[in-house]
């Protein structure tokens, strides 16, 4: 029998800006659209656009609050990529393994995330200097949208 792959693919570039409308201009520019209405995810303080590449999203955040996690980031490095999230198929195993293997997540269990996913992100010391984000869709959904 096969491993199971642990890492699905590729499933969003996160790009961190203080305005979805002036953010988005590049990729309009590129010929990419919105991929549906934005969508804003209390819990981490976001707004967002997401655009669709392929299988890939390229997802920009604007803050909605001062104190989110995108606000306070924007502050200390200005607009740009905000980390990189990989497709799951069993968040709370993958979250076990990794602990097993001495990876450090911001929190300690999983969050819900854009469309009715669920995520968690590791550490960017443990991603050496990268914030890394898993993401888990629910179940029977393949694909964006």
């Amino acid at each position: 029998m096969a491993a199971i792959p642990h890492i699905l693919g590729l499933d969003h570039v996160a790009i961190a800006t203080p305005n979805l409308e002036a953010g988005s201009a590049p990729y309009l520019a590129l010929g990419l659209t919105p991929e549906g209405p934005d969508e804003e995810v209390g819990g981490q303080g976001v707004c967002v656009r997401a655009f669709v590449v392929g299988e890939t999203l390229i997802e920009l955040l604007a803050p909605t609050r001062e104190d989110s996690p995108i606000a306070t980031f924007l502050q200390k490095r200005g607009p740009g990529l905000h980390h990189t999230a990989y497709r799951v198929a069993d968040l709370d195993a993958e979250i076990s393994r990794l602990q097993a293997l001495g990876a450090r997540f911001l929190s300690n269990s999983p969050s819900p995330g854009r469309s009715g996913t669920r995520v968690a992100f590791l550490h960017p010391r443990w991603g050496e200097g990268t914030l890394i984000e898993l993401v888990e869709h629910p179940a029977g959904r393949v694909g964006h949208g």
